[in-house]
């Protein structure tokens, strides 16, 4: 009978450059594995097998940009908004010019929350809205309608 490990490693085809996962992927190209009745990441695997768990907050991020590499070496612990900042959906975000309204990401209509562009017209029209439903119907609200 083989092991959990010697399974997994079969399907790695180790070269000079990338540990490239031979086995199944997911619906973003990286590389999974059944453990125990769960899909884990190949990536994932590698990496805690090798040099050990990876703690809370973290994930590793493929500098080489494979997502079926599984090689450690090609990877770093980082947030998820680093990693996301480092991807093409990263690029895709910093090119974007308006929030998804249509409001201007500029100077003066942009604010960083986590990491992440905010837009100020968009979130003054969630609080009044806010405001507005948590104080309509009651005694002196924006209405001015006594409850």
């Amino acid at each position: 009978m083989t092991t959990t490990t010697e399974r997994f490693w079969v399907k790695v085809n180790k070269t000079d450059d990338c540990w490239e996962w031979l086995g199944a992927t997911n619906d973003g190209g990286y590389g999974r594995f059944r453990l125990e009745g769960h899909w884990k990441m190949a990536h994932r695997y590698a990496y805690e097998t090798l040099v050990g768990p990876i703690p809370e907050g973290v994930e590793p991020d493929h500098l080489c940009r494979n997502r079926i590499c599984t090689k450690p070496e090609h990877m770093e612990l980082v947030t998820h908004a680093i990693n996301v900042a480092r991807g093409l959906a990263g690029k895709y975000q910093s090119r974007r010019t308006h929030c998804a309204q249509g409001h201007l990401f500029d100077l003066f209509n942009t604010y960083f929350y986590k990491g992440h562009r905010q837009c100020k017209a968009c979130n003054k029209i969630v609080k009044a809205r806010t405001f507005a439903q948590e104080t309509c119907g009651q005694p002196g609200g924006v209405l001015g309608l006594g409850g």
